[in-house]
């Protein structure tokens, strides 16, 4: 990690400020004088901005299988039933990450690493979230390629999708639908749009991780390696 990005992670001051703090020679790493932005930290080391030593911020991870009827927020007064309530006292220091329907359940993922929230919730770095699908009626060929090529809701054309494993179910269809944004009820407004009401959503993954056998209410930190990997994907 840059010495400047550190240093705005761990509270210290924003990421701009940190650049003139660096280069005036007031951070030390190690005992010698650091006075470049960019270099590299891995947060082992002794760092110290005017004589004062960085303590690092322990960030926190979670994977939480959100049921149906919890709202996705860290606080609403409004709310009958939000997602930390899910989770012990001493995690409500965690945020979610992303939008997750109250009508909708699965994978949410909540941190108080900011930077890493910010990554995986911009646009631009398509990360891959794969959603169960069930509509009521039966998803023709047609709609489906149009819906994967994108669509316009409301002026705004969404990004294309993928959906596979596609299967029929008497009246209804059932498939699973890989998008990269985040809009808010995207997916049901996507199918609305072309004659699918959807009954049931869940979201299975998060880039390159998955619920695996985490039931419904359950959480459970996520280790390292997953850390490591949603930080490189």
């Amino acid at each position: 990690m840059r010495l400047q990005v550190f240093l705005s992670h761990n509270g210290i001051c924003s990421r701009r400020e940190a650049m003139t703090v660096i280069q005036s020679g007031r951070v030390k790493v190690n005992g010698r004088t650091i006075k470049e932005p960019s270099f590299d930290v891995q947060g082992g080391e002794s760092i110290l901005v005017d004589g004062h030593p960085v303590a690092v911020k322990k960030y926190t991870y979670v994977m939480l299988n959100k049921p149906v009827g919890f709202t996705t927020t860290k606080d609403d007064p409004h709310a009958e039933k939000i997602v930390l309530d899910l989770l012990p006292k001493d995690l409500h220091h965690v945020s979610p990450v992303g939008r997750l329907d109250q009508d909708s359940e699965g994978f949410l993922l909540l941190t108080n690493d900011g930077a890493l929230a910010h990554r995986l919730m911009h646009p631009r770095f398509h990360l891959d979230k794969i959603y169960v699908v069930h509509v009521k009626g039966r998803l023709s060929t047609d709609t489906q390629k149009k819906l994967e090529q994108g669509i316009t809701i409301e002026d705004e054309k969404t990004a294309p999708c993928r959906i596979h494993k596609v299967r029929y179910n008497g009246p209804h269809t059932e498939f699973e639908m890989t998008i990269h944004e985040g809009k808010k009820r995207q997916i049901r407004r996507m199918l609305i749009s072309v004659g699918h009401v959807v009954y049931f959503l869940k979201r299975i993954s998060i880039g390159p991780l998955g619920l695996g056998d985490l039931k419904v209410g359950q959480w459970r930190h996520l280790t390292q390696q997953e850390v490591g990997q949603l930080k490189r994907d």
